[in-house]
Parts: C-alpha cells; sequence; structure tokens
C-alpha cells in the first residue's frame, strides 16, 4: 500500500497537467476527492474490522480488498481520455475525480486494518514503537523503488509496475498473517461486539467515552490529533505541489504551459528523484534512528523535534532550493520529519486508546490526516494565482513548526514511550 500512495504521488498530479492541461486549482479538485473519501472509509471500515471474522481474519478482508481496488485504479490512471469518451463525459474532471475517488477508498479501506493490525499483534510499550518503525521501513522501501522507477524510467512505467506489485504484495501476504480472534472486548463472552455496540461506537462517541471504554483518555487524544492536523496541511501541500514547483522555479516554465513529451519526462523524473531521496531518509530512520532515540527521550519529543527539523528544511527550500541539486538536499532534510510522521504517530496515538477499539480509535485518528488533506486540496486555488511558487513551501515550513509546538502539548506515557 505504500507503493500505492507513491504511485499516486508520483503520477496523479504529473498526468492531470501534462497529459490533460489541468492547472494548479484543478489539480487541487482532483486531489479533494481522496480525503473525502477517506471521511467515511477508514472510519466505517475501522469500526467493521474491530468486529467481523472473515477469511480467517479481522483485518484481512479489508486489506485484500482495497489492495485489489487500488490495482485496478491505478491501472485507469493513463487512461482517463479512454473512459472519458467510452461513457460519453464532456470533462476529464469528472473522470479523475472518480478514479482519484475509488483510488484514495482503497488505500485508506487498506491503511487503516494495516495499522491496526500492528497494534493488535503487538504489546504496548517499545516493542509497538519497534513495530510501527520497522512497518514503515518496509512500506517506505517500497515507496522508494516507486520513485526510483520514475526517475530511472518514466511515470507509464511506475503505474504498470504498480499494478503488479500493489495486487501481488497487498493480496498474498495478508493470507499468511496470523490474526488472534479474541481482542478481549468486555461486551461479551468471545470477544466479539453486538450490533448495538457498533451502532452506539458510530454514533454516540460521548457514551463510548463514558462507558465503553475504560483506558480511552480523550483529553491527549485530541490533543494529538490537534498536532497531526498540522502536519498533514504542510505534507499534504507538498505532495500535491511540489510538481508545480519544478516546473515553474525550478525549470522554469508556466505551470499552464504545454511542454514536449521529453520535458514532461524530465519533471516527471525530477519528482520521482525528490521524494525518492524524502522516502529514502522516511524508511532508514524510523528503525534505525528514531526508534532507539525515542527510548531514550520518548517518543513525544523524538517526533516533534523531527518535526521542527522539517519546518526547518521547508524554509530552506524557499530560500535555496531554486536548483535542483540543492533542492535534492533539502529534501532529505525534510524527510527527517517524514520519517516520524509515517511511524510514531501511530505509535503514541495507541497507547492512549481502548485497544478493544482500535478500528475504530485508527478511522477516528484518520480524520486528522484527511480533514487537513481536503485544506491542501483548496490552497490550490490560491496557490494558481501566487506569482511565487515557493509559497507551497512556506505553506508546509509554518504548519509543520506549528505541529511540532503543538506536539510537545502531549503528554508523554513514560512507562512506554521510552526506558
Amino acid at each position: 500500500m505504500g507503493f500505492a500512495l507513491c504511485v499516486q504521488i508520483a503520477a496523479l498530479s504529473w498526468i492531470l497537467n501534462t497529459q490533460y492541461g489541468l492547472n494548479l486549482e484543478e489539480i487541487g479538485n482532483v486531489w479533494l476527492a481522496g480525503p473525502l473519501a477517506g471521511i467515511l472509509g477508514q472510519l466505517i471500515v475501522g469500526v467493521v474490522s474491530d468486529n467481523v471474522w472473515i477469511l480467517g481474519g479481522r483485518r484481512r478482508p479489508f486489506i485484500v480488498i482495497g489492495g485489489a481496488l487500488a490495482a485496478l485504479m491505478i491501472f485507469a490512471l493513463p487512461y482517463f481520455g479512454v473512459i472519458q469518451r467510452a461513457i460519453g463525459l464532456e470533462s476529464i474532471v469528472g473522470v479523475a475525480l472518480t478514479v482519484a475517488l475509488l483510488l484514495d477508498l482503497a488505500i485508506n479501506v487498506s491503511f487503516n486494518p494495516a495499522r491496526s493490525i500492528i497494534a493488535d499483534l503487538t504489546p504496548a510499550g517499545a516493542a509497538r514503537t519497534k513495530g510501527y518503525t520497522w512497518m514503515q521501513t518496509i512500506s517506505g522501501a517500497f515507496g522508494v523503488a516507486a520513485y526510483l522507477i520514475g526517475y530511472f524510467t518514466n511515470n507509464y512505467n511506475v503505474i504498470y509496475t504498480g499494478v503488479v506489485v500493489v495486487f501481488i504484495f497487498s493480496v498474498f501476504p495478508a493470507f499468511f498473517i496470523k490474526e488472534e480472534r479474541d481482542l478481549m472486548t468486555a461486551e461479551s463472552p468471545d470477544g466479539m461486539a453486538t450490533a448495538a455496540d457498533i451502532h452506539e461506537d458510530m454514533g454516540d462517541l460521548e457514551a463510548l467515552k463514558n462507558g465503553q471504554s475504560k483506558t480511552t483518555d480523550w483529553g491527549e487524544f485530541l490533543k494529538i490529533c490537534l498536532a497531526h492536523v498540522f502536519t498533514w496541511v504542510g505534507v499534504q501541500t507538498m505532495f500535491i505541489y511540489t510538481f508545480g514547483y519544478i516546473k515553474e522555479v525550478i525549470m522554469g516554465f508556466e505551470t499552464a504551459t504545454k511542454l514536449s513529451e521529453g520535458q514532461n519526462n524530465e519533471i516527471g523524473a525530477s519528482i520521482g528523484l525528490a521524494f525518492a531521496i524524502l522516502n529514502t531518509v522516511g524508511f532508514l530512520l524510523p528503525a534505525l534512528v528514531l526508534e532507539p532515540v525515542a527510548r531514550r527521550i520518548g517518543r513525544v519529543k523524538t517526533h516533534a523535534l523531527a518535526l521542527a527539523v522539517s519546518a526547518l528544511g521547508y524554509g530552506l527550500i524557499v530560500a535555496y532550493g531554486s536548483s535542483l541539486p540543492v533542492f535534492y538536499c533539502l529534501m532529505a532534510v525534510v524527510g527527517v520529519g517524514w520519517a516520524a510522521v509515517v511511524s510514531l504517530p501511530f505509535a503514541i496515538m495507541s497507547e492512549v486508546v481502548d485497544e478493544r477499539r482500535m478500528g475504530l480509535m485508527m478511522g477516528l485518528f484518520n480524520l486528522s490526516v484527511v480533514l487537513p488533506q481536503i485544506v491542501a486540496s483548496r490552497l490550490g486555488v490560491y496557490i494558481e494565482h501566487s506569482a511565487d511558487k515557493s509559497s507551497i513551501f512556506w505553506i508546509s515550513a509554518v504548519t509543520l513548526g506549528i505541529s511540532a509546538v503543538l506536539w510537545l502539548l502531549v503528554k508523554e506515557n513514560h512507562e512506554s514511550g521510552k526506558v
């Protein structure tokens, strides 16, 4: 699924601009589809996956279904025009919105159970931190492979490789994971919640707070979500609009300018290498650096420090990132925060919530990702009309700086956060 997300980041904005001529505002609107899918997708899938047992697993069915659907939607990316003509639509944007919606829904359907299963299978404390950091090491390595394929060949090869990789590695490994059927919920002797419990989870969070859940610290959970919101405004702004920065600031072309195939491929390769560098740092640091540091100073401080480093990196891009070599180096600096974002928050959050409702709580936590993604998508209106596309990274620098400060307000669980 990490590979699927990287294919989306590398190819979606690029193909919408270079092949179909969409501007930054229109591209932002296409990206808006994904967060809308994520709002309900992860929440509903999280609740259901807490309370079902299908194909010998609780999380397995959703990983398999999401992986298969993601592979199909990735295959559709180069064929928006074909789909448009086949169904008789006038605008390519409607087709792009639909495919982006289904792709992001598929990724969300798989990511929630994939993250929840780490908490299901690891004990609280340092072991869980290690579980999430190694999850990111493996996922990030696949992501780097996606970006490097784009750099050394082209983004179309990334797409077609993604179809195969996403299907094989999200569907088949799921059947080798041994899940425990009994999550030890208090509602029934066999550990399975009733339909009434599911309804209460979805419709009455206050009741969940006061009754069903005896371990969720809602105050800390909301502080974590608030801090994460500012992180993702900056991160998603980078993901959606970096191609515009490369095209205008570094390459010197207007976003709306029609370029040759060779120029388009050059921009695609630059995007691929930039995000390959980001993700290389992102998959090496969690297990090798962040997890050992977190054992010494705590996960919260480690995470806040990593975000501060990223905020500095974004600021340096604004000041000095107008050439590709410098831009690549500074993307490595930004990768320090990215390494933390995709590993530590899940470990921190998982230990302030009711573990019997991990799917639900992951779904609620995902709101702190998808809501800022909506904000970032709408920023395309401002960025499209901005004379200086460096504003992309100003937004990222400011929001991650705010996030770093807010994370310091989160109470560290000293018994499990460090040793």
